[in-house]
Parts: structure tokens; sequence; C-alpha cells
């Protein structure tokens, strides 16, 4: 899985199509850090932010 930043730092998350469905936390992130889990649509515009956390993920394919 492509991330380049972690969602602490406000970044923009790089993903794959291959990581799509796309969904908010990432299997990598830490347990303290999650929350409820949230599918967001990044096919049709390129990219998205999670409601939650703020995280801004692009789509890199």
């Amino acid at each position: 899985m492509a991330s380049t930043a972690t969602k602490a730092s406000a970044s923009v998350i790089k993903v794959k199509k291959s990581d799509l469905p796309l969904a908010c936390p990432r299997p990598e992130d830490e347990v303290w850090n999650m929350h409820p889990r949230v599918y967001l649509p990044i096919e049709k515009t390129g990219e998205a932010t999670c409601p939650y956390c703020g995280a801004k993920y692009i789509l890199q394919d």
C-alpha cells in the first residue's frame, strides 16, 4: 500500500487503484488512532477527504 504520510501530519496520502475500495482508517494505521471505518468514494474525482480525521487521499494511477 502506497501511503506517503500519516494522518497526524495532515499531508496527502497517495493510494493506487489496487488499494481500492478506499477505507479510512487504513489497515496499517495505529490502533490508538482509529475511528469508525468509513469507505471513501475516490474513483470519480481522484481525491477524497475523511470526514472523521480529515486525512486527504489522492488516487495515483
